[in-house]
Formats: structure tokens, C-alpha cells, sequence
């Protein structure tokens, strides 16, 4: 295991070892894993069994779960890169990832996924957060050559903002905020909303804070008239939300992103 930090605000884990092998990759651009946290104080040791540790131990020292994109799967050097969001303290994976040092273990679970670009779309739109910058840089390096299309990528500002493989016909429009609050969720919206959609049938894959994600499925559903078979879209995560909670809320009304 290794870490690099691509900005003051992501740091990328490289992980390694004999168990690579039990990795069995996915074709899709989305790929993500469930990584495990348990209590250091604790003593466990990875592979964890969920089922008996819930027998075993209270509810909160059983290990939990954080969901991250896999960035890239290196077959020849057999490693597997995760880029995680840090910001400060706050939270359990991010903390975790800005300590990460060789030898340390981790436990996951996967990878799932569906998604890929669709080489029959005419053109491709993709929208997300930095929670979705894994997965839409994944997409621009998996698109061919000769695909069209934008990437509406919003961030804390100009020292967030990565260099990114693309189609020299994929335009990259970096929206900064200044600040985390109600308004937040209206910008990627208003991008979307303002920017002169090209003609012909377009793919999109928007995923990010939830509230966000709502706002840009109104602009695709209400005013675009896109059909569902046309997106990719959903919240990876909820403000003032532990993922816990969040993914308690998927089965609950406020939850729900896009309708079935």
C-alpha cells in the first residue's frame, strides 16, 4: 500500500498485495468496492465475518463500510488505485487515506458497477462532485478518440482542479464553490441548465451529493426530456449525512433519486 495526494483535497491509495487475485474486475467505468473500517482497539483482523461479528459484538464496534470508485485496476503491477476526498478530520475513510502507509491492511468487499459509455451515444454529458471525480475520469480515459460531449466537474476551487485524460472533443467546465451550503446544490444545475446542448442522442452520467443530484434530474427529466435509459444518476452521498444514514435514506422518500 501507498498513498499520493493528487490535490490538497484527494489523496490516492494504491493497494496491493497477495488477495489482488481475488479481485475479479468489472468492464464498467463505475467500478466501485465497499472498504471495511474496524475499531483499532479492537484487535480484528481482515477478512472480517460480518455475520459473526453482529452475533459477537455491540452494534457500534462491528466494522463499517465506506463505499469508493475504483480508479484504476493495474494488471501488471497488480494494484488497485482508490482516490479518496480528505478534509481534515472529518469523516472515518478520508482520515484513514491521509495516514495510509505501506503495510497497512484494509478489507473490501466487490466491485459492483453497471455503467460504461455508450459508443452508440452521439454525444456524452457527465456531472458530478469530487465524490464522482474517480468515476467520470475512469469514463473521459474509456471514451474513444473520436467522442464529443462535456464534463461539468464542481469543486472547492482552482487548487482542486486535476489534469484529466480526454477525447480532444470532451469539454471540461470546472465549477467552483465558495462554500458548502444551500446554494450548493443549485450549481451543477445551473451549468447544465446554461450550457448549449449539442443536437443528437446524449448519454449522461451525473452522480454526487443527493440534493444536487435532484436538482440536475429536474433540469434532465423536466426540461431536457431525456428518457431514463439516457441516465446514469444518483446521489453518492447526502450533506449533514454519515454514509450510514444515507444509505438507511435510499429506501426512504427523501432518499430516492431518480424514481423507478
Amino acid at each position: 500500500m501507498s498513498a499520493s495526494w493528487l490535490t490538497p483535497h484527494m489523496v490516492r491509495v494504491t493497494l496491493g498485495g497477495p488477495a489482488f487475485d481475488q479481485f475479479q474486475r468489472k468492464d464498467v467505468t463505475d467500478s466501485y468496492v465497499k472498504l471495511l473500517f474496524a475499531k483499532p482497539e479492537l484487535g480484528l483482523e481482515p477478512p472480517y465475518d460480518l455475520a459473526a461479528l453482529r452475533e459477537q459484538l455491540p452494534p457500534e464496534d462491528v466494522p463499517v463500510t465506506r463505499t469508493y470508485t475504483v480508479r484504476q485496476v493495474n494488471s501488471i503491477d497488480r494494484t488497485i488505485d482508490i482516490d479518496f476526498v480528505v478534509h481534515g478530520d472529518e469523516g472515518l475513510a478520508g482520515p484513514w487515506a491521509a495516514q495510509a502507509k505501506q503495510g497497512d491492511p484494509i478489507a473490501l468487499m466487490g466491485p459492483g458497477g453497471a455503467y460504461a459509455p455508450d459508443a452508440n451515444a452521439d454525444w456524452h454529458l457527465f456531472a458530478g462532485d469530487e465524490s464522482a471525480l474517480p468515476a467520470i475520469a475512469a469514463a473521459l480515459e474509456y471514451l474513444p478518440e473520436e467522442a464529443v460531449g462535456v464534463a461539468f466537474l464542481e469543486c472547492g476551487g482552482n487548487d482542486d482542479v486535476l489534469e484529466l485524460s480526454k477525447p480532444s472533443g470532451v469539454e471540461i467546465v470546472w465549477v467552483h464553490r465558495d462554500a458548502r451550503d444551500d446554494r450548493t446544490k443549485s450549481l451543477l444545475a445551473a451549468a447544465v441548465t446554461g450550457y448549449q446542448w449539442p443536437t443528437g442522442r446524449v448519454q449522461v452520467f451525473a452522480h454526487g451529493e443527493r440534493e444536487s443530484m435532484k436538482a440536475l434530474r429536474d433540469v434532465f427529466l423536466k426540461d431536457r426530456g431525456l428518457s431514463k435509459d439516457q441516465l446514469s444518476l444518483s446521489g453518492y452521498w447526502a450533506a449533514g449525512r454519515t454514509e450510514d444514514k444515507f444509505q438507511a435514506e435510499k429506501r426512504e422518500p427523501i432518499g430516492v433519486v431518480l424514481p423507478t
